[in-house]
């Protein structure tokens, strides 16, 4: 199967870099000559660029993976060397100090609204192109999805954001945006108009994996969906006000698996997180960020975002900086009962205790903890030591294990900092049929489907042990998964399905959104904070302010550029 390599063509990225605008959004678009809109591969040379900048505008600082922005919740440590490594992600992971002047606040905005303005490049080129150009409905469709793409990843940080919908915007134009033309509800439905536009537009299939197709615009618009029905249309809090019916039902419309064809739960959740090819674009890879290796440029086209996040193993990973650490907390979740279930209430009463208590399989495979093997290579078996934890125990001895490859592999790489090839799924189809669960629950129109979707995750769940088949024997733990089989509805089914999003999607960085999303952020974080002090002294002064620390305040480079058309986020930035 073909994909994009978006590496060999980097130097598209670097051709158009002048098309991309410092503050805000785009800049005036570049008005084509005659020859060149005739010209097709002129025309795919835009669209190339548009999808490159994805992966080049992106950094280990500045990941739109957004795990930087994921250390604000219960499922992760900062980690690095101390809090002032990455101070500025000290102060979110706390909830305490955070500056509209801070650079990552103002890094992030400016990166994605590249993104976009290289899409609005792209869509303008095609827009004028004639009926010889027969690609011309799918281009426009892979940009409109791209263009939500970046509007969606901004949307869940910042709330307040102007939207450039109009590839052919003037200076003057552009300069007139405000980020509250339009309603948090209003927002979101402008991101789903395009969505809505790119899945009348694109195909069944794709023939390049790194194109999205109309599975992928399906999936994307029930995120997008699922955000709007959680209304915060106030706006002078982040409360949710109402759980709207319709846009669940919009959830539920584009989460048909009718609509999927062709995807489905891989039979092992481990090869989801795999860098070997035959691993990739599985089949439940709905749509991925292409990465790849010996493909002719010369360090590939790797994963960097990942770069922080490897462990500082003497003589193997030197150099690695051992940040994104998981939480006790998230270990803790993964705690099970007599039957195997979560203790959805309960679990965070303690800490794991692996010699007496059972787990998720799940957490094997997520975390990589002390008296186990790192990468599920017994070559690196994890101990209270520097070597797992470069802040000498603050940040606990954890590692993340869905961010890594194995250090004796191939497939890691190292450059200025630590890359490989492993794709990153985007939009992974367990998670939407979670969507679904939720939506399902939520309206009370299908209890037992939501119940099902839940159970086939666990099931999976519980099949996926080839990676850690030994654990049990060779390591002194006790797994133990299972299916409910109770009869559940209302707010005990929503719960059960919440949790599962958890366990299931943990430190793939939707945690921290999803508890904005249903308006339980202050309740759950501040609650975090309190119980995880004793195993993460940071939290003793971290606070999470409600009605300010659910979104990042509007950058103060943004505010000031935009000659008074932007409104700083509520909260007393």
């Amino acid at each position: 199967m073909n994909k994009i390599i978006l590496g060999t063509l980097f130097i598209w990225s670097l051709i158009f870099t002048s098309c991309d605008a410092f503050l805000g959004a785009q800049e005036p678009q570049a008005v084509l000559d005659d020859e060149q809109v005739a010209n097709p591969a002129y025309v795919d040379n835009l669209v190339i660029s548009a999808y490159a900048i994805f992966i080049s505008a992106e950094d280990i600082n500045s990941s739109f993976s957004m795990w930087n922005f994921d250390v604000r919740s219960d499922d992760a440590y900062k980690g690095g060397n101390g809090t002032s490594d990455g101070d500025v992600f000290h102060q979110l992971e706390i909830s305490q100090g955070i500056l509209t002047t801070n650079w990552n606040i103002s890094d992030m905005w400016q990166r994605l609204y590249n993104c976009i303005s290289r899409v609005n490049t792209a869509i303008a080129a095609i827009e004028q192109t004639d009926e010889t150009y027969k690609l011309k409905s799918t281009r426009l469709g892979e940009m409109y999805f791209l263009r939500a793409y970046g509007h969606y990843l901004l949307k869940r940080l910042y709330k307040n954001i102007p939207f450039v919908t109009d590839p052919n915007l003037t200076t003057e134009q552009y300069n007139a945006l405000s980020n509250t033309e339009y309603t948090n509800d209003e927002g979101w439905a402008v991101i789903a108009n395009d969505l809505e536009n790119a899945f009348s537009l694109l195909p069944d299939k794709q023939p390049e994996v790194g194109r999205p197709n109309k599975s992928a615009a399906a999936a994307l618009l029930a995120k997008v969906y699922l955000y709007k029905a959680y209304r915060q249309d106030d706006p002078a809090t982040h409360e949710v006000t109402e759980i709207n019916r319709n846009d669940l039902q919009k959830v539920v419309d584009y989460t048909d698996p009718a609509l999927y064809a062709g995807y489905g739960l891989d039979v092992d959740f481990h090869n989801n997180f795999r860098p070997e090819p035959e691993y990739e674009n599985g089949v439940e890879s709905i749509w991925a960020m292409q990465y790849s290796m010996n493909d002719g440029t010369k360090n590939g086209n790797l994963n960097w975002s990942y770069g922080l996040i490897v462990p500082n193993i003497p003589g193997v990973t030197d150099g690695g900086c051992d940040f994104y650490k998981p939480s006790q907390n998230l270990v803790n979740a993964f705690r099970t009962d007599a039957q195997g279930l979560p203790l959805i209430d309960t679990y965070n009463q303690h800490n794991y205790d692996k010699m007496t208590e059972t787990a998720d399989p799940r957490l094997f495979m997520t975390v990589g903890m002390p008296g186990f093997p790192y990468m599920f290579n017994p070559h690196f078996m994890m101990a209270y030591t520097p070597t797992w934890s470069r802040s000498n125990g603050l940040y606990g001895y954890n590692v993340s294990l869905k961010h890594n490859v194995d250090p004796e592999s191939p497939y890691l790489i190292k450059g200025a900092w630590w890359g490989s090839p492993m794709n990153r799924i985007v939009l992974r189809y367990a998670d939407i049929m979670l969507c679904r669960a939720e939506a399902l629950a939520q309206l009370g129109s299908n209890d037992a489907e939501a119940l099902r979707i839940v159970n086939d995750i666990r099931q999976r769940a519980a099949m996926s042990t080839s990676a850690i088949s030994n654990y049990e024997a060779d390591y002194n733990c006790k797994i133990k998964v299972s299916q409910y089989t109770g009869a559940y509805s209302g707010a005990e089914l929503l719960k059960i399905v919440k949790m599962e999003r958890r366990l299931e999607l943990a430190l793939e960085s939707e945690r921290f959104f999803d508890l904005v999303r249903w308006g339980e952020a202050e309740e759950t974080i501040n609650r975090y904070y309190a119980e995880e002090a004793d195993n993460c002294a940071i939290y003793q002064s971290a606070h999470f302010t409600r009605n300010k620390n659910e979104y990042l305040p509007i950058p103060f480079a943004q505010i000031a550029a935009s000659n008074g058309h932007y409104t700083q986020n509520i909260g007393g930035w």
